[in-house]
């Protein structure tokens, strides 16, 4: 399971170092191996373990081609799917293609949500973070979430 968020600096490369804190679990659960595409949701990448991405894929191969929406799914989330590894000082490359698509230069944030990460640009997720404080201060959460909070 992957939590919090860290800072970090892409370097001059494009690569992101993996905090020290997940690179056991990632060498343990996947080898270093992992995949990184687009969120469908939120100007961010998403970092998949690789057997988390590949129950990710099955679940997209059973979609029907059929129809249109499946079609876009498979197009956005696995025609944007590359495959990165943990080198040994524990980076990896994030591809430029990415890095362009949702805007990250060297400050990044790396935040763990449970199976996969979200990278983003770091001044992205703050104005995000605030937007996601208010949203839960200023909104009807339901009960199960709600029982949660500490």
């Amino acid at each position: 399971m992957f939590r919090g968020s860290s800072s970090i600096n892409l370097d001059a490369k494009g690569r992101l170092a993996m905090p020290s804190r997940y690179r056991q679990e990632l060498d343990e659960r996947c080898a270093g191996q992992m995949v990184i595409t687009i969120d469908l949701h939120e100007p961010c990448l998403c970092l998949y373990p690789l057997h988390e991405w590949e129950r990710v894929e099955t679940q997209i191969g059973r979609m029907s081609t059929m129809v249109p929406e499946a079609r876009s799914l498979q197009r956005l989330l696995v025609g944007n799917a590359i495959d990165v590894e943990l080198d040994g000082s524990g980076r990896f490359l994030v591809p430029p293609q990415l890095r362009s698509r949702v805007g990250l230069d060297k400050h990044v944030a790396l935040v763990g949500m449970l199976h996969k990460f979200q990278i983003w640009d770091e001044s992205k997720w703050q104005a995000q973070f605030e937007q996601d404080i208010s949203f839960v201060q200023h909104n009807d959460i339901p009960e199960e979430l709600r029982s949660l909070v500490l």
